[in-house]
């Protein structure tokens, strides 16, 4: 499952060959998270695609949001235009990721933020 994950982390991610050993980590941290968060009693073989795609959208959010965005937005030479992703850009890229994640995992995992909290009476 592991270089399932990967190939598809690079094909949603556009991974660089000189990312590939950080997507590869990305990509391990997240199936290790969704693994934590799978409901008692289920594998992630259970999920069927959904785990193997939601841990690469994760790992692929980790990554845009690693990159952030470049230095320079746009420049133009003569004809040539060249525009790049700003910092907002790869932050709402790295969130619709993290999002479609979630939800590919909604049937099979608890809930990530969620605690009960005593109150004294």
């Amino acid at each position: 499952m592991r270089e399932e994950i990967l190939t598809l982390a690079r094909a949603v991610s556009g991974a660089k060959e000189a990312e590939d050993a950080l997507l590869e980590s990305l990509c391990e941290a997240a199936r290790l998270r969704w693994e934590a968060r799978l409901r008692p009693g289920l594998a992630p073989e259970d999920c069927g695609t959904a785990f193997a795609c939601a841990a690469a959208f994760a790992a692929a959010a980790d990554l845009a949001a690693g990159r952030g965005g470049g230095a320079v937005g746009a420049f133009t030479a003569g004809e040539i235009s060249v525009k790049g992703r700003g910092a907002a850009e790869a932050a709402a890229l790295a969130r619709d990721l993290r999002q479609t994640a979630e939800e590919l995992m909604a049937p099979y995992a608890k809930e990530a933020r969620f605690c009960f909290r005593g109150v004294r009476g």
